[in-house]
């Protein structure tokens, strides 16, 4: 795994209004002027996100699907032509490695990733060949890729041939897989997302031509809002290097239960089956009187211990300040929580932070701190399934992975 993102610069920031992104999406726009607008739009299907800053990497040849099979937590073997999911390339612990989305075109599995994964997935990949027939490319200085709440082939320009569409199967549960969130309406079925891959030469054809028939540019502050507000983890925002699926209820999505061997398998199963996953992933509602927003790392705060971090936090246009965290697995479902921020995102405190750091100013930044009320995403009792009563909630068993 890499922490060093590859420098790319989307032809899309020249438009006006464009504001450069940073951290994961660093190298096209958090927006262009009006992010609020623009994620309405985007809700609507009347938008659409240059994500051409992610990661692309390809895999061809006959044994390439039974392969990725026996390396990572999915079964890839029955894809078919035009097949999406997702899976997870994990550490001998269990910990995540990788979490690229999957697409099968009948010749070459295509493997959607985070800028930051896709020369470290390739390069790992090439070390596994072994005399399989397998080919490995990254590819993402050639392809990009183009996001959207509906699926755009039937409106993409002809001339940006060919397109291949990865559909986000969260939040619905996988043959094999398990859903840890209790809940009846799950926020993510209002989501659907469509990731387009269309050649990065055929990038401003593409927009251009969506224009013309009405549809705007959302930048991907837009795009996290709706991701946050649908419980949907991503790699790099919502992991650490300590990260298990079961932490993020990634196992109804990217985990088969029933497949074959895999390195990190034995612990995807322990903790499954006899254990609880350390961590949890909340949602946070946050107090809107502060018209700013915590940073990725800002602390979780339960009678003023240190209980969790936020990973994302965002704007959303109808709920207001939203933010995923984790926390500890002992922290109660009902507690109300703090979060505190010294270096708060869109302020001049960021500055500060960075003169205090380096000795250059004897003033500590100033901390913001929001009150957050939690909807429980992984419950404290996820896991242990073996023996356990069907339908009965389980208090904490105190404890967890220090944070």
């Amino acid at each position: 795994m890499t922490d060093t993102a590859p420098s790319y610069s989307s032809v899309l920031l020249h438009r006006h209004g464009a504001v450069s992104a940073e951290a994961l999406d660093e190298g096209v726009a958090a927006h262009y002027g009006d992010p609020v607008h623009e994620q309405r739009a985007l809700a609507r299907g009347r938008a659409v996100v240059d994500q051409s800053q992610r990661g692309v990497v390809t895999v061809s040849g006959p044994d390439r699907l039974s392969w990725l099979t026996t390396l990572s937590s999915q079964v890839l073997t029955g894809l078919t032509p035009g097949d999406s999911t997702e899976t997870l390339f994990l550490s001998i612990q269990g910990r995540v490695e990788f979490a690229p989305h999957v697409l099968d075109d009948g010749q070459t599995t295509w493997l959607i990733t985070e800028a930051r994964e896709a020369a470290g997935l390739a390069d790992w990949l090439t070390t596994m060949r072994f005399a399989l027939r397998v080919e490995i490319e990254d590819v993402s200085d050639r392809w990009a890729v183009l996001a959207a709440t509906r699926d755009l082939r039937e409106v993409l320009p002809a001339e940006t041939d060919p397109v291949l569409v990865w559909h986000d199967p969260w939040p619905d549960v996988g043959v094999g897989g398990h859903a840890y969130a209790v809940t009846k309406d799950h926020p993510g079925a209002a989501r659907s997302w469509y990731e387009h891959l269309l050649p990065l030469a055929s990038l401003e054809t593409a927009v251009a031509g969506l224009e013309e028939q009405g549809y705007t540019l959302a930048g991907s502050w837009a795009a996290e809002a709706l991701r946050i507000e649908a419980w949907r983890p991503r790699w790099g925002a919502d992991t650490d290097e300590k990260t298990i699926p079961h932490e993020l209820d990634w196992m109804r999505t990217a985990v088969h239960l029933a497949k074959g061997c895999y390195k990190g398998q034995e612990t995807v199963a322990r903790v499954h089956n006899l254990g609880h996953p350390p961590r949890r992933l909340t949602f946070l509602d946050l107090d809107g009187s502060q018209h700013t927003l915590p940073g990725p790392g800002a602390t979780v705060e339960l009678n003023g211990k240190v209980v969790g971090r936020v990973t994302a936090a965002q704007l959303h246009h109808e709920a207001g300040p939203i933010a995923l965290a984790v926390l500890k697995r002992s922290v109660a479902p009902d507690a109300v929580l703090t979060v505190r921020d010294a270096v708060v995102q869109g302020s001049d405190d960021a500055a500060a932070a960075d003169d205090a750091a380096n000795g250059t100013s004897a003033d500590a930044p100033a901390t913001e701190q929001w009150a957050a009320a939690q909807t429980v995403v992984v419950p404290p009792d996820a896991g242990s399934v073996v023996g356990r009563t069907q339908g009965l909630m389980r208090g904490p068993r105190g404890g967890g992975m220090r944070l």
